[in-house]
C-alpha cells in the first residue's frame, strides 16, 4: 500500500519534528489553532499564550530539515507509514490518554492499530517457566484474535511477542527509539519477523537513540493501545509495575501470573494480586474477563482530544 502524503499530513510531520517540541505542548496548540498548518504560521505573540517561551523559540524555528527530509526518505520505503491525531487508522484507545501521541511512526501492519489487544510485560531476566508461560499465553490470546502489545524488550517481552507471532492476532512492538534502529541489537530477526507479520510503533522521530527518560513514555502506549495488561513475572521494583499502574490510571484491567513465594521475579505479582489485579492461571481467564467489544469507534480523533494537560506536565 502506497503512503500518501498530503500536505496536511507533512505538517503534521513537520510540526512533530520541531526541536523539543514535546506531546503535552502540541496537543495544548491543537486545541488553540485546530490544525498543524495554522499552528507552524503563528506569530510569537499568539504562540505565547498558550505554551512556554522555550517552546515558542523552537517553533519560532521550526522543523529540523535534514530530520524532515531523512523521514520523508524513510516513508518512501515499502511498509513504513506514520499516524496523526487526524488519520482514521489512529487508535481509539489512545484518544483517552492525557498525552496521546500526536504522530506515531508506524512499521508493518496498520489494521492491528484497531484490533482488540492485550499488554504482556515482565521481567528482562525471566526464569524459563515464566519466559514460557509469556510465549504460551500470548499464543492462545493471539490465536483468540487478540493482538499481544509489548516493548520488545529482552526476556517476557520477546517471549510474549514470539508467542504472539504464532496466531493471527499477531502482535505489536511499541519501541523506545526511533525506527530506524533496533533495540536491543539482539533483536534485529525478532523485530525484522514484527515488522513483516505484526507492526512495530513509535513516537520517537528517526535517529533517537535509546535514552533511559524514553521508555516511561513508551511504557504509557504500551499500555494505552490494549483493552487489559498482563504481568508475567516481575520483581517488586520491575519497570513492569510501572505499565501496570499506568494501565489502572487508564482504567485498563490488570492481570498477574502468581509464581512460588521462594520467586523474586514472582514478588511484584504477587504485589499486583494484593492490590486487586485479576489472578490468572491460563488464557482463557483474560479472554472472559477482558471487554472485547469495548474498542470505541467512529470518534473523530483530533476532537476528542480532552482538556489540555496540566503545567506540571508540560515538556516543552
Amino acid at each position: 500500500k502506497t503512503l500518501i502524503l498530503t500536505e496536511s499530513k507533512l505538517d503534521w510531520l513537520r510540526l512533530s519534528l520541531v526541536k523539543g517540541l514535546g506531546a503535552p505542548s502540541f496537543i495544548k496548540l491543537l486545541q488553540a489553532f485546530h490544525s498543524p498548518r495554522a499552528i507552524l504560521q503563528a506569530d510569537a505573540a499568539e504562540l505565547a499564550g498558550i505554551v512556554k517561551p522555550r517552546a515558542v523559540k523552537a517553533l519560532q524555528a521550526g522543523p529540523d530539515t535534514d530530520k524532515f527530509n531523512q523521514t520523508l526518505q524513510w516513508l518512501a520505503l515499502q511498509g513504513n507509514g506514520f499516524v496523526t491525531l487526524e488519520c482514521p487508522e489512529y487508535p481509539r484507545l489512545l484518544l483517552q490518554l492525557a498525552d496521546p501521541p500526536p504522530v506515531s511512526y508506524v512499521k508493518g501492519r496498520l489494521d492491528l492499530l484497531q484490533a482488540p489487544a492485550i499488554a504482556m510485560v515482565g521481567s528482562r531476566h525471566p526464569t524459563p517457566q515464566g519466559a514460557q508461560n509469556a510465549e504460551q499465553f500470548a499464543k492462545a490470546l493471539s490465536c483468540a484474535g487478540v493482538s499481544i502489545v509489548s516493548g520488545l524488550a529482552l526476556g517476557i517481552d520477546a517471549a510474549a511477542h514470539i508467542g504472539g507471532l504464532q496466531g493471527h492476532g499477531s502482535t505489536i512492538a511499541v519501541v523506545g527509539t526511533g525506527l530506524d534502529r533496533v533495540y536491543p541489537a539482539r533483536h534485529h530477526d525478532l523485530a525484522h519477523q514484527i515488522a513483516a507479520q505484526g507492526l512495530i510503533l513509535s513516537e520517537f522521530p528517526l535517529g533517537m537513540p535509546p535514552l533511559a527518560e524514553n521508555f516511561p513514555r513508551r511504557n504509557r502506549i504500551v499500555s494505552g493501545l490494549s483493552l487489559g495488561c498482563l504481568v508475567v513475572e516481575a520483581a517488586l521494583q520491575s519497570g513492569s509495575l510501572i505499565t501496570a499502574r499506568l494501565a489502572a490510571e487508564q482504567g485498563r484491567e490488570v492481570f498477574a501470573i502468581p509464581g512460588s513465594i521462594h520467586s523474586a521475579v514472582s514478588k511484584g505479582c504477587h504485589a499486583l494480586i494484593k492490590q486487586g489485579a485479576i489472578l490468572v492461571e491460563s488464557a482463557q481467564d483474560i479472554l472472559e474477563e477482558l471487554p472485547l467489544g469495548a474498542v470505541p469507534v467512529g470518534l473523530s480523533p483530533v476532537s476528542a482530544i480532552g482538556s489540555p494537560p496540566s503545567e506540571h506536565s508540560e515538556e516543552a
